[in-house]
């Protein structure tokens, strides 16, 4: 099929050039965000996406704006049979849905309808899901509500952060877009409508939102740790200052208060609501991450974490 495929970040890149490499279908031009300040300079620089299609030689889009009377006009030019979309960053108006006569096709990283939204691996870590998945789907102008065409379980595992899980769900997530599209050209795909119920949303996370709250369960706190990794990253404060938790593990209940914290010879427990946390990885304001132990044992005081 002739595609013109949407897509900003590196995971959207990563499946491109999937894509690309299968060879099976054309890819005749790409929409992605316009170039974007980045580091010192400031200088504005071609998403990920961008880049590789100038490496290869596609045509890249990059409108302000996907309601652009210009980029329906050249999408129009291009007559795309299907639109692939991996994060994209844009809403896609239903003037250009309407255009390819296969849709535009979103692959979605949960199982839908659990955890429509921009953070659904995140969201599915903090709830304590032992399964999630990919999802490839038709774009409708509800957000992650059009008709299933594919999905694929994965299991999270036991002390997985979003990281971890994202970067193993990109994988999947390429390859059953792959197998989509072969099927949308080769007409056995059949549309499965979202069932009514059962929906969850799962919304962006913020750096707020990421600030531990010692009073509640263990366990929370370790989802909260490895959902938040590696970004925003779940932080509390030690005397006044910032501190960030890179990874920590729940364990049996040492006796502690909520924040108090205990150093030892292999480990840095700190008291919650219920049970005890393991600070694994930590990183003080302004240095580099350290192993737990490492850092306590070089407190003068233990202190408490507010």
């Amino acid at each position: 099929m002739r595609l013109v495929f949407a897509g900003t970040p590196q995971v959207a890149a990563d499946t491109l050039a999937h894509l690309l490499d299968h060879g099976g279908h054309e890819v005749v031009a790409v929409l992605t965000r316009p170039d974007a300040p980045k580091g010192r300079s400031s200088r504005p620089v071609p998403s990920p996406t961008a880049e590789l299609a100038l490496d290869r030689g596609i045509e890249v889009l990059r409108p302000a704006r996907a309601r652009d009377p210009e980029l329906a006009a050249r999408l129009a030019e291009l007559a795309p049979e299907c639109c692939p979309v991996v994060a994209y960053g844009g809403l896609i108006p239903p003037s250009l849905l309407a255009l390819p006569p296969k849709g535009w096709v979103n692959v979605h990283f949960s199982l839908l309808p659990r955890w429509r939204g921009a953070a659904p691996v995140q969201h599915a870590i903090l709830a304590g899901d032992d399964v999630t998945g990919v999802t490839v789907f038709e774009l409708v102008e509800e957000l992650d509500a059009g008709a299933v065409l594919a999905t694929r379980e994965y299991r999270l595992g036991e002390h997985e952060n979003a990281g971890e899980a994202l970067a193993a769900l990109q994988h999947f997530g390429a390859e059953l877009l792959v197998d989509t599209l072969d099927g949308l050209a080769a007409g056995t795909v059949t549309p499965h409508a979202q069932p009514s119920d059962g929906i969850t949303l799962a919304p962006k996370l913020s750096v707020e939102g990421a600030r531990i709250d010692w009073t509640r369960d263990a366990p929370s706190i370790e989802r909260q740790v490895r959902a938040n990794f590696p970004s925003p990253v779940a932080w509390t404060e030690l005397a006044g200052e910032r501190f960030r938790v890179l990874a920590a593990r729940a364990t049996p209940d040492a006796g502690l208060a909520p924040g108090e914290l205990r150093p030892g010879k292999r480990e840095a427990l700190v008291g919650t609501g219920d049970g005890s946390l393991d600070l694994a990885l930590v990183q003080p304001a302004g240095k580099r991450p350290l192993a737990g132990p490492d850092w306590a044992r070089g407190l003068r005081e233990p202190g408490r974490f507010a």
